[in-house]
């Protein structure tokens, strides 16, 4: 009922700057909670950024002050802006959406992307 597809990954050198972008398209009333996750091969998966609805925000501690998550709510896309990155933020990156159908229901559901890979060389 739903797809996030991401864009925006690849290689880039220590320093440099990076966008991705995260769509959902489908049967959606609303988003609630929108959210960047990273993981490393044989490790788990880790918050990066998340943006509630009222426009919280909450970063994980490595990536404050580098990372900005904001959202088009126009174009139900959610954007990582990534800046002096790092070789420690080589990642698949994957967006995550709490998503509610339609008025009927208050239930929202949780969707993943399919990740999109971040590789940061020293």
């Amino acid at each position: 009922q739903v797809q996030l597809v991401e864009s925006g990954g690849g290689s880039v050198q220590a320093g440099g700057s990076m966008r991705l972008s995260c769509a959902a398209s489908g049967t959606i009333f609303s988003i609630n909670v929108q959210g960047w996750y990273r993981q490393v091969l044989g490790k788990q998966r880790d918050l990066v950024a998340r943006l509630t609805t009222g426009g919280s925000t909450q970063y994980a501690d490595s990536v404050k002050g580098r990372f900005t998550i904001s959202r088009d709510n126009a174009k139900n896309t959610v954007y990582l802006h990534m800046n002096s990155l790092k070789p420690e933020d080589t990642a698949v990156y994957f967006c995550n959406a709490e998503i509610r159908h339609t008025s009927d229901t208050d239930n929202y559901f949780n969707y993943w992307g399919q990740g999109t890979q971040v590789t940061v060389s020293s």
